[in-house]
């Protein structure tokens, strides 16, 4: 039986932002498409697929892009059913789209049942799109749910495989995508070394600076078969990270925001509205490209509250060169410390983070998820590494020679033969210089995640954990896997992290120079030095199956072997679990 929609319910949904995409009101008599209008016949084509997201309990927004033949406004009919033979159509209708919205069309269908599987398609004329397939989010109680996590890809660095792996994938229940759905950059910038050989050579040429830059941009990342398919498969839950804007972004500037092009706010109101035009996205108002942080509820397993870590209310990133002494690469550590913990810094702004702990507060869902950029987790690693000084295996070298001289000052009798010659073959290293370096206190290695923000974090940790919340938080961002425990400033542990790989963007072993052989040596050698960490994968590229039951949460880690061919494999000796049980937010590898 099809819900009722009450006017109070029509309001409310309006008042979330309805407006901003036509609303279905229910299923018309007949639709103008069977009329002579000649503005309907006019010839068009569906390039870019369709697509589904933010589904609640009743309703979910359906999109698509139709291409005309020629510059005119065309009017688009649609229909929902629950086959996929439409025989049981359960709303459909109409709108006209025009060059003014890029020839998009976001349609926001309500009065649906929950946790049901519904069918879409749209129609120009006589020409059908392809048809989609799409859900609501289930009410009461849950035994499961399966979220497929994604971030960052990067068209000229590689060919989507990731996005075509999870589509071997039949019981996720929604993609959960982080942002870096695409990249600023110019042609022949960042990891585009083999694009001209891959044939994804960007378009527009040029860095993305105004409106039809990114609408170019957009069109061409969904021009590519997989994400294509994916969206059609699965309704898309998303929020932006930097690059949908520009690298570094913050609330009023952004590192790749440089002079000479242009104002920065007009450049983010023309990328943000380019955002909402090709993403299936329901705005809180019409016009409103602004705010995107919103909660969806998995019945009473799991609330998911998506935030904005980025645009709507961050500071400008720390920068460690204004902390370090230009002669002797010595941090001021106590200028520094005072400086990342304080309490004016901000990366949510202060009404998203009241929202949040408001959230987290009233929830009574089993699971609180926070989906966001960034990592949460406190990656303290020694200043000469996180300053990249000194590599993971020059430090670690480094601390052995340093601690087999005092073993042999002290004529340790358990000093091996093997120790012994490493000592006499690289003592030389050891120079007052070097000794400084290891000596060095140990800082976050990314100021551009929460580490640069450490007492915001510490207000979330609190909030869960004065209501025993079981809080997990997934981010993207790093292009690399990460699982995270996470402590607050008490040292107890509050809540897990597990992070995404990337699609295509390159991750520390791109920046780091890791080469294969040295991937477990490295990898081992981070999760050694930092507290917290359970799991990290430096070099594949992949995505992340989350999947919650009453009684614990389990992270999947998939990767494939090459984005560099369109005939790639699954690594499966990658394959990692990670679990955590409810009630204790501690980390198990399987």
């Amino acid at each position: 039986m099809k819900t009722i929609i009450t006017r109070r319910d029509f309001l409310a949904m309006s008042a979330k932002g309805a407006g901003a995409a036509v609303i279905s009101y229910g299923l018309m008599g007949c639709s103008s498409s069977d009329s002579d209008d000649e503005q309907v016949s006019a010839s068009a084509s569906f390039l870019h697929g369709v697509a589904s997201g933010d589904p609640s309990h009743s309703a979910i927004i359906l999109w698509t892009r139709v291409t005309p033949e020629q510059a005119a406004d065309v009017t688009v009919s649609w229909e929902v059913a629950t086959d996929a033979e439409f025989t049981d159509l359960v709303t459909n209708g109409e709108m006209t789209t025009t060059a003014a919205r890029d020839y998009t069309v976001k349609v926001d269908a309500i009065g649906l049942n929950a946790g049901t599987t519904y069918y879409y398609r749209f129609k120009v004329a006589e020409v059908l799109s392809p048809t989609g397939i799409t859900s609501t989010l289930p009410e009461g109680q849950v035994e499961q749910v399966k979220l497929a996590v994604f971030s960052c890809a990067n068209y000229p660095a590689g060919h989507f495989n990731v996005y075509d792996l999870a589509l071997q994938h039949d019981d996720i229940d929604a993609v959960v995508h982080l942002g870096d759905y695409l990249y600023e950059y110019a042609r022949g910038e960042y990891a585009s070394e083999n694009a001209e050989q891959l044939n994804r050579q960007v378009l527009p040429e040029g860095e993305l600076l105004e409106l039809a830059d990114y609408r170019t941009r957009y069109g061409q990342y969904r021009s590519d078969a997989a994400l294509q398919q994916l969206h059609g498969k699965l309704p898309f839950i998303t929020v932006w990270d930097d690059h949908e804007v520009c690298n570094d972004a913050w609330l009023d500037g952004a590192e790749n925001h440089n002079e000479g092009e242009g104002d920065y706010q007009s450049r983010k109101s023309q990328a943000l509205q380019a955002y909402f035009e090709w993403l299936p996205i329901r705005p809180w108002q019409e016009g409103n490209h602004q705010e995107i942080y919103r909660s969806f509820s998995f019945g009473d397993l799991v609330d998911l509250h998506m935030l904005d870590t980025r645009l709507l209310g961050g500071d400008k990133q720390l920068d460690y060169a204004d902390y370090l002494d230009p002669n002797t690469g010595a941090i001021d550590a106590a200028r520094f410390g005072q400086d990342v913990t304080s309490n004016d810094r901000t990366m949510l702004g202060a009404e998203q983070l009241q929202w949040l702990q408001a959230q987290l507060l009233t929830s009574t869902a089993k699971w609180q998820l926070l989906g966001q950029q960034v990592l949460m987790g406190q990656m303290l690693l020694p200043a000469a590494i996180a300053t990249q000084q000194l590599s993971v295996t020059e430090f670690g070298e480094l601390v052995a020679l340093m601690q087999i001289a005092q073993r042999l000052e002290q004529n340790d009798p358990t000093v091996t033969t093997f120790e012994y010659t490493f000592y006499v073959e690289n003592q030389h290293r050891l120079t007052p210089e070097a000794i400084a370096l290891v000596q060095m206190p140990a800082i976050p290695y990314n100021l551009d995640a929460w580490d640069g923000y450490a007492y915001e974090r510490e207000v979330i940790l609190a909030t869960a954990k004065s209501q025993q919340k079981n809080l997990v938080v997934i981010a993207g961002d790093t292009h690399n896997a990460w699982a995270n425990e996470l402590t607050d400033s008490h040292g107890d542990k509050v809540a897990v992290e597990f992070a995404t790989s990337s699609v295509s963007s390159p991750g520390l072993e791109y920046y780091l120079g890791i080469e294969a052989e040295a991937q477990a040596q490295t990898e081992a050698g981070i999760v050694g030095l930092v507290d917290g960490l359970k799991y990290t994968n430096l070099r594949d590229r992949g995505f992340m199956v989350v999947t919650f039951t009453d009684v614990q949460v389990s992270a999947d880690w998939h990767y494939v072997d090459t984005v560099l061919a369109t005939d790639y494999r699954e690594a499966m000796d990658k394959q990692v679990t990670a679990v955590t049980q409810a009630g204790d937010p501690s980390i198990t590898l399987l």
